[in-house]
């Protein structure tokens, strides 16, 4: 099941003023987690370094929506959207908590209607506009109590939210489809996911601060000019537990609207796989205009501009490390292999790697002159 790389990296526009108000209907449950912090139950959100660029952080609200994406959906793509083998661990976990909720129950359903609508997958993007958990709960059920309809509100900022809203889900069976959703994940969270999170953060304490101290400290400085030039100077970097090499990105006008959401790696000795995955994310607006201008009109209509879409998200990442960063060249090519569930040879790793992930030389041109540019400036 394939996105399309334009709802990956589409701007989300859930006005921040709606957010605020729905926030003082929520309990305030559902904070993040940043070094130093030990996220309670019914805290309040925290964030990383407040004098970052880039602050590193989770949020419950995120991993919760993604993981309801990752119980239900088939993940057939190169690069998987969701850690290999998540679903299978998470129902043993639950087996020997002897939990069982309205998302297993549901799962069926909801499966049945993301195969009759694929497009259901690209609301995986719709967490990143919330900061909790009840403030993504309200507005989903002010959205489907108007039926998708703005015009059922007088107020301005709401009709904006399921306006946005509903630019994912359409239909009135997308609609019931989200109820069902919503339903489920409210069971899930209640019944499991929110104390297994909770366990998760603690535990990962300290892979979240060494990942934070690699970002700050080497990685981000010598990324920034990169970020600088591509009006990525600031935003958000989450770490998301279902996720694997396929983060998720939203860009905005503002810094508070850019969010890049990256794997949250297992152990801290695994903690730069994070920043492969950032390199993978803050490349793709590049990739993809690369990809518009070097495929036919047939290219695009047969599918085969959204595979070079994602293996140019891959092979950009890995030339934007090879210019800027390149002691983690190596290291890059041998996560994204696999993650394709490619073993990295022990020799000419870089020749697996062009073979593994393919691209006609029109598209690695564009991306490479692109790259000249941005690099090449202030």
């Amino acid at each position: 099941m394939q996105d399309t790389v334009e709802n990956r990296i589409r701007t989300v526009t859930v006005a921040v003023g709606l957010a605020a108000v729905l926030a003082g209907c929520a309990s305030g449950a559902g904070g993040g987690a940043a070094p130093g912090n030990t996220p309670q139950p019914g805290g309040t959100p925290t964030s990383g370094r407040i004098d970052s660029t880039w602050p590193i952080t989770t949020r419950l609200h995120i991993d919760l929506w993604l993981h309801g994406y990752a119980m239900v959906q088939d993940d057939t793509t190169l690069i998987p959207f969701f850690k290999r083998g998540y679903a299978e661990r998470i129902r043993t976990l639950k087996s020997r908590a002897n939990a069982t909720t309205q998302l297993e129950l549901n799962r069926d359903r909801l499966r049945a209607r993301m195969e009759l609508n694929p497009g259901l997958i690209n609301a995986q993007f719709l967490a990143l506009s919330f900061s909790t958990w009840e403030t993504m709960q309200r507005a989903l059920e002010v959205f489907l109590q108007a039926e998708g309809d703005p015009n059922r509100s007088s107020d301005r900022q709401t009709q904006m939210v399921i306006a946005t809203v509903a630019q994912y889900f359409p239909t009135a069976a997308d609609r019931e489809w989200l109820r069902i959703l919503v339903v489920s994940l409210k069971d899930e969270h209640d019944v499991f996911y929110r104390a297994y999170w909770t366990r998760e953060q603690q535990d990962r304490q300290p892979t979240l601060a060494r990942v934070d101290s690699l970002w700050e400290q080497t990685y981000r400085p010598k990324l920034n000019r990169y970020l600088n030039n591509s009006q990525l100077d600031a935003g958000t970097f989450y770490l998301s537990l279902p996720l694997d090499g396929e983060g998720r990105t939203t860009t905005g006008d503002t810094r508070e609207e850019n969010a890049v959401t990256a794997s949250f790696p297992d152990s801290p000795a695994a903690a730069i796989e994070a920043i492969y995955v950032f390199a993978h994310e803050a490349i793709i607006a590049v990739a993809a205009t690369a990809v518009r201008d070097n495929t036919t009109p047939v290219e695009k209509r047969n599918g085969l501009s959204d595979r070079y879409n994602a293996v140019g998200a891959v092979r950009g990442g890995a030339m934007l490390l090879k210019r800027a960063v390149p002691e983690i060249y190596d290291g890059y090519m041998r996560y994204y292999l696999q993650s394709a569930n490619v073993s990295p040879p022990s020799t000419n790793l870089e020749a697996a790697f062009l073979r593994t992930f393919p691209l006609p030389q029109g598209i690695l041109d564009a991306i490479t002159r692109q790259l000249d540019i941005v690099l090449g400036g202030i």
